[in-house]
């Protein structure tokens, strides 16, 4: 939970900002991948912000990561003329920025007739739909994310290959690396603890220089917000240290890839009680827990794109690399797209496993509580779990069994899983037409600049023998 202060209205800010000599002033929204958008104003420009909202340009909901303007997306183009769509600020997000000294950032969201394709009122009316059923939602996300010596002068310089790691080995959970480089850890605790961005673990994985960061569980809005603000201030925290933190799905062959999984769980919004516990169940799973999870693996090929957005993304769920490759569940396993957590009353959860590193949090959380939430609605029967390895194949697999399974088999690319959700009747139920359309537009972008793209691979594959 937040351990700032929040102004509830304008009065309240300027007391706060006095309080605390705030002398600058940051704002932001994040856009369709993820990636925030922002800018420094004035103290007279926030105030008139906070009040009344401000414009800000729609191109930002209307090109990629690169800048690049989108040719098929209707929501912003051309035909708009770029004009400023409206935010609204949410005085909740309120922090100090520990990197810089006497700054605050607030985060918006767009409105009007733009938030219906924005990620974080996507959220927002999800969590909505949760309370309309009863429900509260707590939610936690953990990262694992690679660091390297190099700067992006140096990255450029390199085309990304033969790039230096921070630490060299494969050392997981290796006290002897967070020791000898316990200044930046130490820092990044600190740091993101003054952020309200709280880490209950730091550790090192398995690979050169990758750490895993697991925030803080909170509620739904709030977890989103944090884990969306961690990736972009973690990065930051690194390149003032002379590093650079790449969240890639999966940014080389040779090691796993990395995750970005969600744990969620049902509260009673009066009382708190966890909501998936029930002791005298199997897997302590209350019957509302098994409806949820059952929602998961049902929709999770029809929402996967949602999750794993990029082209990259795909790359990670292979077998053997700590990735499902598949929509199953299982009761403590690290094979399986849902993995159930039995961590009694107060931890009672469901792992999303599925989500990588580089997901919109926003989405991704999105369509892990959708897709729950649906199975709840649907009073959906939960199958047997995943016992051992979910890679292994089943030998004696019945032809219903085979069939079912082929059901719940996943998309491979990301044009595959983009044209799921372009038909699937959940998501356009729950996230509506516009947002489904503006998605799934942008994610054909995005694989239509990989088809241009002339990989290094196809270069070694076909440029002499062919």
């Amino acid at each position: 939970m937040s351990t700032t202060p929040r102004p509830r209205n304008l009065a309240e800010l300027d007391a706060w900002i006095e309080r605390e000599g705030i002398r600058f002033f940051k704002i932001g929204v994040f856009d369709v991948d993820g990636v925030m958008r922002g800018k420094y104003v004035d103290r007279r420009k926030l105030r008139s912000a906070v009040d009344k909202g401000f414009g800000f340009c729609d191109v930002v909901l209307g090109w990629d990561l690169h800048d690049a303007l989108y040719d098929g997306a209707t929501v912003s183009g051309w035909h708009t003329g770029y004009r400023d769509a409206p935010v609204r600020l949410d005085l909740s997000t309120l922090r100090r920025l520990p990197w810089e000294a006497d700054t605050l950032l607030l985060v918006g969201s767009f409105a009007g007739d733009y938030q219906a394709v924005c990620p974080r009122s996507l959220l927002g009316r999800t969590l909505d739909r949760a309370g309309a059923l009863g429900f509260g939602v707590e939610a936690a996300f953990e990262y694992e994310f690679f660091l390297f010596d190099e700067t992006p002068e140096s990255v450029r310089e390199k085309g990304y290959r033969n790039l230096k790691p921070a630490t060299p080995g494969m050392f997981g959970y290796s006290i002897l690396r967070s020791s000898v480089h316990a200044e930046f850890h130490h820092a990044l605790l600190d740091d993101m603890a003054a952020f309200d961005c709280a880490l209950e673990g730091l550790h090192t994985e398995t690979g050169p220089g990758v750490l895993e960061a697991a925030i803080r569980h909170a509620p739904g809005r709030e977890a989103a917000d944090q884990a969306a603000l961690f990736k972009t201030f973690a990065k930051v925290a690194a390149q003032r240290a002379g590093k650079m933190a790449t969240f890639m799905a999966k940014w080389s062959s040779d090691y796993p890839g990395q995750s970005g999984h969600i744990h969620v769980s049902l509260t009673d919004p009066k009382t708190g009680r966890n909501l998936f516990h029930d002791p005298g169940k199997p897997f302590e799973m209350s019957e509302t827990m098994r409806q949820f999870v059952a929602g998961q693996v049902r929709y999770l090929p029809e929402l996967l794109s949602l999750v794993c957005s990029t082209i990259n993304a795909y790359r990670r769920l292979v077998p053997g690399m700590w990735a499902p490759t598949a929509s199953n569940w299982g009761v403590e396993n690290r094979t399986t797209a849902i993995r159930v957590i039995p961590a009694g009353p107060e931890g009672q959860r469901s792992e999303y496993r599925i989500a990588p590193a580089d997901a919109n949090p926003y989405l991704a959380l999105s369509a892990a509580l959708a897709s729950g939430l649906a199975g709840i609605e649907e009073r959906l029967e939960l199958g047997r779990p995943v016992e051992g390895s979910a890679y292994a194949a089943a030998t004696d697999e019945t032809p219903e069994a085979a069939a079912a399974r082929a059901e719940l088999a996943l998309p491979t690319t990301l044009a595959e899983a983009a044209t799921r959700l372009e038909r699937s009747a959940l998501a356009r139920r729950a996230f509506g037409d516009a947002f489904v359309d503006h998605f799934v537009a942008t994610r054909r972008w995005e694989d239509q600049a990989f088809r241009r793209a002339v990989s290094d691979w196809d270069l070694a594959r076909y440029f002499e023998l062919i």
